[in-house]
């Protein structure tokens, strides 16, 4: 049986200075934070089924109180060792999901990661991106650059190239005994986003991305998919 383990790293404020900004829901106040921030939770997950351990994205590479990396811990709660994942699956390189990013971390795993995006992410760079934490890719023997417009990771996960969020934004179906597990990073990043029209400032094409979310809300609830939302402080996983 497939497992879904969403791996959250907490609650944020981010604004346009892109930073992000731990945020207590029990003490800070929202207003307190610059006009415009956006409030979000950060979540990576682990996909468990009979073939692999599957990390989908790495968060921001943050510390606990303790000063332990958020991700591995967040793994060890649902009995997870870093060296028991075997694919790493990212669907673009943006620092709140590609931060804890680490090779080293996870010595058995397989990195995929569309090779359009890693070439964007070093045009564009700072803040957006955190490029030197990115390099070591390039020289990896344990990286595979996904390319064209869609294909398939070891015969059976999908990714499809949708470039909403960013021009090299990628998605990603995984088959289950349950029916389709989707991600869609951050072009399907909240519940209530599949929910409504909405066109989002911080994407770089917000009306395809929108009607990506329509397309995806209308198969995925006729299909029975299971929608998994990166930045959702209430519902990471969901049928629609």
């Amino acid at each position: 049986m497939t497992q879904i383990f969403p791996l959250s790293e907490g609650t944020f404020t981010i604004g346009h200075d892109k930073i992000f900004q731990p945020f207590n829901e029990n003490s800070d106040e929202l207003n307190d934070r610059p006009v415009g921030s956006l409030l979000v939770e950060v979540q990576p997950f682990a996909v468990v089924n009979d073939r692999d351990v599957i990390l989908l994205d790495t968060g921001l590479g943050f510390n606990n109180p303790d000063g332990q990396a958020h991700l591995p811990g967040n793994l060890a709660q649902h009995h997870i060792h870093p060296d028991d994942v075997t694919k790493v699956l990212l669907s673009h390189l943006h620092k709140d999901h590609a931060g804890g990013l680490d090779l080293g971390l996870f010595p058995n795993a397989t990195f995929y990661v569309y090779r359009e995006e890693m070439a964007y992410a070093r045009q564009v760079g700072f803040p957006s991106y955190y490029v030197d934490d990115l390099l070591p890719l390039l020289d990896s023997d344990r990286v595979q650059w996904l390319e064209g417009e869609s294909g398939l990771i070891d015969g059976y996960i999908e990714y499809i190239h949708t470039d909403g969020h960013c021009p090299q934004h990628i998605v990603f179906k995984i088959p289950s005994e349950e029916g389709i597990i989707f991600y869609g990073g951050d072009e399907a990043p909240q519940y209530k986003q599949m929910k409504m029209k909405y066109v989002a400032k911080y994407d770089y094409d917000g009306k395809k991305a929108m009607h990506l979310r329509e397309q995806w809300a209308e198969q995925g609830a006729a299909e029975g998919w299971r929608f998994l939302f990166y930045h959702d402080v209430t519902t990471p996983v969901a049928r629609l």
